[in-house]
């Protein structure tokens, strides 16, 4: 069987978490604490909006992958797994969007806001 790539790349990110952050820019996000975390995901989350607006799909492909790394970075910083995030998925498979918001919110479904 074929390793995920996701996994993988997930379990680079956890053996780089104490690593030397002079080696490792893994390590040096890690170092800088989870508000840098964060605010480098919401940099490359605005690159990869950049680049789906341009209409550039080269670019929407790696600024992704770039948005992805980060996200699996902060993931990991808050102790949050792929299975973690795979189970939630599978428990909204089947439901409305509208409906799993308004769950979340406590709102009644037309009160909703754009999704």
């Amino acid at each position: 069987m074929i390793d995920d790539p996701l996994d993988t790349l997930s379990a680079v990110i956890g053996a780089r978490r104490g690593a030397d952050p002079a080696s490792s820019y893994t390590a040096r996000l890690f170092a800088g604490g989870r508000a840098n975390i964060a605010q480098k995901l919401g940099e490359e989350a605005v690159e990869t909006i950049i680049a789906a607006l341009a209409q550039d799909r080269e670019a929407l492909i790696a600024e992704a992958a770039d948005l992805v790394f980060h996200m699996l970075v902060l993931l990991a910083d808050a102790g949050v797994s792929l299975d973690d995030v795979r189970a939630e998925i599978a428990r909204r498979e089947g439901v409305s969007g509208i409906d799993e918001k308004a769950a979340r919110t406590g709102q009644k479904p037309e009160q909703t806001h754009a999704d």
